[in-house]
């Protein structure tokens, strides 16, 4: 047997790198999975991005929130009562934190007792950020949720 050299060592290194890398690509590709873009239009969005940070800290300065609640039913919304649908428009966004063909994008009216209900059968199992965007008497307002769907 030939004596074992630095030159040896350093081709055993190499070699040993080159499987480590071969393998984080091919044996867990789970990277690519997050690959898209959460928007299509992602640099008009960051543009106007200000308008969200304003609308998102005058949600959060009401006195009266909207309050979000899930059961087997679905999610359920519920607006403090002065809000209607003579001087409020709301829409939401339902983003698949893994999947964007999951997502759902709506605008919806308010019931009798000021709250709607996206129902758990657009819903599957997992992850979810809630974008609901509303305007009342002119003013935006955003306030976003994490939904874990069971």
């Amino acid at each position: 047997m030939k004596n074992f050299s630095w030159g040896h060592g350093v081709v055993i290194a190499l070699v040993a790198f080159i499987v480590f890398i071969l393998s984080m690509m091919f044996l867990f590709p789970n990277g690519q999975k997050n690959s898209e873009m959460v928007t299509d239009n992602y640099y008009e969005e960051e543009l106007k991005y200000q308008d969200v940070i304003d609308a998102k800290k005058r949600a959060d300065d009401l006195q009266e929130k909207p309050v979000y609640s899930q059961d087997k039913n679905g999610i359920k919304i519920t607006f403090p009562k002065d809000y209607n649908n003579s001087n409020t428009t709301v829409k939401f966004v339902l983003n698949r934190t893994d999947d964007q063909n999951l997502d759902v994008h709506k605008s919806v009216q308010l019931d009798a007792n000021q709250s709607f209900l996206i129902p758990g059968q657009v819903l599957k199992m997992g992850n979810y950020t809630l974008r609901l965007t509303f305007t009342k008497d002119k003013t935006d307002y955003r306030m976003d949720y994490d939904v874990i769907w069971k």
